[in-house]
């Protein structure tokens, strides 16, 4: 089992839990973005600097993503096309996607970018609170602790 993060969006306080974690359990992570992040000297954390452009970090995380692996994303096809390869998705607010709700959040978003494009307004997501961060440090550590 790996953790793969899509770090380009991937808020400080999320990647803070996800370095302790790694070292705690001393399990591999690898951060993917497409400028470079801060990240500590550690025998289980590497990162993977991909271009810039649509999709790129996404695809390089699905090529990467195997069954068992923890993909930490807030994207949502992402998330669809690395549960298709057997992997656990939590985004940065702790929800986990799974088979049996990945489709609806696919649904949801397509919805909203339609809402968008025809020039309503939908607004954005909340800053990440603190209860936010509590819950995926929760989902986070019941799927380490199940599953290493």
């Amino acid at each position: 089992m790996k953790i793969l993060v899509d770090a380009d969006a991937c808020p400080s306080a999320i990647k803070d839990i996800l370095i302790r974690a790694s070292e705690r359990v001393r399990i591999p992570i690898v951060f993917i973005a497409n400028q470079n992040v801060r990240l500590p000297v550690s025998d289980y954390i590497s990162m993977i600097l991909v271009e810039a452009g649509p999709d790129i970090a996404d695809d390089r995380i699905v090529e990467l993503a195997e069954d068992g692996d923890i993909v930490i994303s807030e994207d949502i096809p992402l998330a669809d096309r690395a549960i298709d390869k057997g992997a656990f998705i939590i985004s940065t607010r702790g929800e986990l996607y799974t088979k049996e709700n990945i489709k609806q959040r696919l649904a949801t978003r397509d919805l909203l970018n339609d809402l968008r494009s025809a020039g309503i307004e939908t607004g954005g997501p909340d800053r990440l609170s603190q209860k936010d961060i509590r819950m995926f440090a929760n989902q986070l550590d019941r799927l380490l602790t199940k599953y290493c």
